[in-house]
């Protein structure tokens, strides 16, 4: 027996941000390119990018931005600390479902 779940945020019923997001976030941080993260995550770049704007859009922020000098992308500071929160989120549910887990262990006996 395993409690399951997923998290994310809406605003006006359309997510924001959620695992995807955090997982499309963090490969463009790693490979400084929305195009390789896309590649790294097996995902299309159209599909991508969409989810991206999305979000920028919905919480009407920038979440990337190109280099100077270069195309490369990085993290805005907003985007970093949306990571972080969230990722902090995700770990505080999982102690709760853990332990209310561990509760349920006792009262159901498999």
């Amino acid at each position: 027996m395993e409690i399951k779940y997923k998290v994310w945020i809406e605003k006006n019923g359309k997510v924001v941000f959620g695992k995807g997001r955090d997982n499309i976030l963090k490969a463009i941080d790693e490979q400084r390119s929305l195009n390789a993260a896309a590649k790294k995550l097996a995902m299309s770049y159209r599909a991508a990018w969409g989810r991206l704007k999305a979000s920028e859009e919905r919480m009407e922020m920038k979440l990337v931005e190109s280099g100077e000098r270069d195309k490369s992308m990085q993290l805005t500071p907003q985007a970093r600390a949306i990571i972080e929160r969230f990722e902090k989120l995700e770990k505080d549910v999982e102690k709760l479902l853990h332990a209310a887990d561990h509760d349920f262990q006792k009262l159901i006996k498999d």
